[in-house]
């Protein structure tokens, strides 16, 4: 009895590229999350770059930016803030949003002499930046709030801590 093998080729080759689609599909699942998370440091980093340069880019309060004009000038011009490292941390799913929670950590050093409440207003500055930034990068901007807290991206929450001095 002969038999035909032309069919057997076929179904073993069918087997293996559908194994490799279904290896694929799941790889790509985890390198566009991967993706998004250096996006979102990226934009990090500018943010941070920008708020600790810069105080024209800080929202103020009308009250506020009277009172740094009467007392604390130094806190309107740019500062020298060295920014030490950016990190973040999975804070965990959030099931309101259904999506995972980043939450983003500055640390930074000043070589002027200020008190807490001027280290205070400038690590606002540099968060609400850093917010800004990735609100910009994932072009999220219509759906948070003016001081860009929280900001959303297609999966993930960012948030910030305080900037820790150090």
């Amino acid at each position: 009895m002969i038999t035909d093998n032309k069919g057997q080729i076929s179904a073993e080759f069918l087997l293996l590229v559908g194994s490799l689609i279904v290896v694929m599909l799941i790889a790509l699942s985890f390198i566009a999350s991967e993706n998004e998370l250096s996006l979102a440091m990226s934009a990090a980093r500018n943010g941070v770059g920008e708020g600790s340069s810069y105080a024209s880019t800080a929202i103020y309060p009308k009250e506020t930016f009277d009172d740094y004009s009467r007392a604390n000038n130094l806190l309107l011009i740019p500062s020298s803030v060295e920014i030490i490292n950016i990190s973040y941390t999975e804070m965990g799913h959030d099931s309101n949003f259904d999506k995972n929670k980043i939450q983003f950590k500055v640390y930074a050093h000043s070589s002027k002499d200020l008190d807490k409440k001027e280290l205070d207003s400038i690590g606002d500055r540099i968060n609400y930046n850093l917010r800004k930034s990735i609100a910009l990068t994932f072009e999220s901007t219509k759906s948070t709030n003016k001081l860009y807290n929280p900001v959303f991206s297609p999966h993930y929450i960012f948030t910030t801590a305080n900037v820790k001095w150090v």
